[in-house]
């Protein structure tokens, strides 16, 4: 029964969420915002919608531990298992304003979740405080793009050239303020669902809110997410793949933990568990992206590869430590051996990125 309320809640939470993000876009469209503003505050913040609702949602009934998880599991799951996943399917191109601006940005604030994660518990005044970051956030982008201040030369197209030749019907209010408030509507009764069967099943298998939300529902919360940078990938809008996820990452951290924070009854308490593994391993993954950005400014397929065995590792440690499986401690030192050929690996592609855009320079 529990699986079939998760199942029925990501259904409504993702149905919700597109709803919202067909009525946001036109919203935004119709005041006149540009297409580049939209993708990177309607769609990013449009796909990390049912992180919201599902962390607003425990926390307000007191189940911190799916709240918490949930917002960190979606960090680690967009960068480890999207963006490799994306990758595979094909290279991507990454934009030097992602590189100058949005991925120091979500570093800053992922950084700033863990000092406030710190002593144990993440108090309300300290989830207003992010959630005032997001606003100054999006101020600044939006002002950034109406001013044009981002490299003309480094502007990826939203559309096609076929496709920016068609005429585009003019959005309609009436239409996109219901497909909004009606995706408002799907997000809240999909997020109680989903956390309902999440608590339910947490358990009947005997294991922690954090673990249920740190797997489960973020990558179930994350379905938004995965259709936008795959479907983006594949046609080729690369700015779109890798922007959706460094922009829901960042208002997953301000926004979802903020809120979370803000609207629960007591704070949220933080589980030694979370500061000692799951809060590095998230700064970790979020970290890694600048070398591997910068490398060429592209994100390559064996990168990619590289990005989703460690998700799969990062879940198996979970489960076997979750169990208390007897082959945990081989596992353990398994990691301990691949952990650092992999970084090898990561700070070798730097420095021949690095060299190559420097021998370019000096022959250029």
């Amino acid at each position: 029964m529990a699986i079939v309320l998760m199942i029925v809640g990501l259904v409504v939470l993702t149905a919700g969420a597109e709803l919202l993000i067909r009525g946001g876009s036109g919203l935004a469209k119709a005041i006149g915002l540009p297409s580049l503003i939209i993708g990177l505050t309607v769609v990013a913040f449009g796909t990390s919608a049912p992180e919201v609702a599902v962390s607003v949602g425990a926390a307000y009934t007191g189940d911190a531990g799916i709240a918490l998880g949930n917002a960190i599991g979606s960090n680690t799951f967009n960068i480890l298992f999207i963006l490799g996943i994306s990758a595979i399917v094909a290279p991507l191109i990454v934009s030097t304003q992602l590189i100058r601006l949005d991925v120091p940005v979500m570093i800053g604030v992922a950084g700033l979740a863990w000092i406030f994660a710190g002593d144990g518990r993440i108090m309300r005044w300290e989830g207003l405080i992010l959630f005032a970051l997001l606003v100054l956030y999006t101020g600044l982008l939006i002002t950034l793009g109406l001013r044009k201040g981002s490299d003309p030369a480094d502007a990826t197209p939203l559309c096609t050239p076929e496709e920016a030749a068609k005429p585009e019907p003019a959005p309609r209010v009436l239409p996109s303020i219901i497909f909004t408030i009606l995706g408002l509507a799907l997000l809240v009764v999909g997020a109680r669902v989903l956390v309902s069967g999440a608590t339910t099943l947490a358990q009947a298998m005997g294991v922690s809110d954090l673990l249920i939300g740190l797997t489960i529902v973020a990558a179930g919360t994350s379905l938004p997410e995965v259709a936008t940078s795959l479907v983006a990938t594949i046609r080729g809008q690369c700015d779109i793949a890798v922007g959706n996820i460094v922009g829901s990452n960042i208002f997953n951290m301000l926004a979802v933990l903020g809120s979370a924070a803000t609207v629960a009854p007591d704070s949220i308490a933080v589980e030694s568990n979370a500061l000692l593994l799951d809060f590095p391993v998230m700064m970790a993954a979020t970290v890694v992206c600048l070398p591997l950005f910068i490398t060429g400014g592209r994100v390559s397929r064996w990168e990619g590869v590289l990005l989703f065995l460690s998700y799969v590792a990062y879940v198996i440690y979970l489960f076997l430590s979750a169990t208390g499986n007897e082959a945990l401690p081989a596992y353990r030192a398994g990691l301990a051996i691949a952990l650092p050929l992999a970084g090898l690996g990561v700070a070798f592609s730097l420095f021949f990125g690095l060299h190559t855009a420097r021998r370019k320079q000096v022959t250029g």
